[in-house]
């Protein structure tokens, strides 16, 4: 499947989702209310668009379009895609600019513990919004039906994500908290000498 920087529709098809509604912060007939649906094949290409969008904002040089992460990325979504009951990826279409938003989430095996007795854990990540989309609802209508995938179709006991500061206060608002022991990471650099 192609991956190209200029392509902002990646449009699927599938049922739409509810968008979060006035207590999620965007008014019914506002258009992150108005087209919210579960991520299908044919949203791939936004998908890593996307990501590429929120990588690059955080400071990652993300290369160019045919950037190796691009067409892994393809693949891994593709691949997750046909696993609905371990991964979900909820995006926002806008009627001009196709899709505009996303928010993605994968459970994780882990082992049990006193506040996870299943052990089933969830991680959302690439929540990203187009620069021409901001502020208008998007990204917490996606993330609103993703967490509700969460709550109402997986075992889930604890769900994780990585904060930016620009995201802090949407993730706060929906009830994440920063954890008791804060995670660390070690990367073991890969690359070829």
């Amino acid at each position: 499947m192609p991956v190209s920087a200029d392509d902002p529709r990646g449009r699927g098809t599938s049922d739409p989702v509810a968008g979060p509604g006035p207590a999620g912060g965007s008014e019914p007939g506002t258009p992150a209310a108005s087209r919210v649906r579960r991520a299908v094949p044919g949203d791939v290409p936004a998908l890593v668009r996307l990501r590429a969008l929120m990588l690059g904002e955080m400071g990652l040089d993300i290369g160019g379009r045919d950037a190796a992460w691009r067409h892994g990325a393809v693949s891994w979504f593709e691949e997750r895609l046909k696993e609905p009951s371990r991964f979900a990826a909820f995006v926002a279409d806008d009627p001009e600019l196709g899709v505009v938003s996303c928010a993605a989430g994968i459970c994780e095996d882990r082992a049990p513990s006193p506040t996870n007795a299943g052990g089933c854990h969830g991680h959302v990540f690439n929540i990203s919004t187009d620069v021409r989309g901001r502020r208008l609802g998007y990204a917490r209508a996606c993330l609103v039906a993703l967490l509700g995938w969460f709550r109402d179709e997986t075992e889930v006991g604890v769900i994780s994500l990585n904060a930016t500061q620009d995201g802090m206060s949407l993730y706060r608002s929906l009830g994440f908290e920063s954890p008791g022991h804060p995670p660390l990471h070690l990367r073991i650099d890969r690359r070829l000498s």
